[in-house]
């Protein structure tokens, strides 16, 4: 994801279309967790760690450490578990949307379960909470006594221009529509 680019994210995500009467978005995003490995890399890292764990295995059985090959096959599974749970969580994202009108935040959880709110981006301010040598460790959106976090799954320097962009577009909410003038 390129992190200046925020604007031209689609929201359009399975479960989740905008209503045909729905006023243009000014600012869209769709954040999800950084992935590095995908399902190619997995397959061959998942190859390469059984045939090493399985030479392994056998030179432990050829010396008689029979029960050493059970647990080499043991932790081959443990492993494989453990990135298949890192990929379901991985299937989490965050949807922001801001329109003249509203800011509608929307986080679908790795499970599909959905939480949404809608917020006047006139009420809207967008707090930081920064570190002076990492810079912004979590962003929030703060509306009548409320504080949403937001973009978590975003590094620090992803944060800032996110930060930027979402400022920006709050920034033209509150200015209202303009309007071209045709003689």
């Amino acid at each position: 994801m390129n992190p200046d680019n925020f604007h031209s994210q689609s929201v359009h995500a399975a479960g989740f279309h905008p209503r045909a009467d729905a006023e243009p978005a000014i600012f869209s995003a769709v954040i999800t967790p950084h992935r590095s490995l995908g399902t190619g890399g997995f397959r061959v890292l998942m190859a390469c760690f059984a045939a090493a764990s399985f030479a392994c295995g056998m030179a432990f059985l050829l010396r008689g450490a029979w029960p050493v090959f059970g647990f080499c096959g043991l932790e081959v599974l443990v492993v494989y578990l453990a990135f298949r749970a890192n990929f379901r969580a991985g299937r989490a994202r965050e949807e922001v949307t801001v329109t003249p009108s509203e800011l509608t935040l929307r986080k679908i959880s790795h499970r599909g379960g959905v939480r949404e709110w809608t917020l006047n981006p006139l009420w809207v301010r967008l707090d930081r909470k920064v570190h002076q040598e990492f810079g912004i460790e979590r962003l929030f959106l703060v509306s009548q006594g409320r504080r949403l976090s937001i973009a978590s799954a975003l590094g620090p320097d992803e944060k800032a221009s996110f930060a930027r962009a979402l400022s920006q577009a709050l920034g033209e909410a509150k200015r209202g529509p303009t309007r071209t003038v045709l003689e």
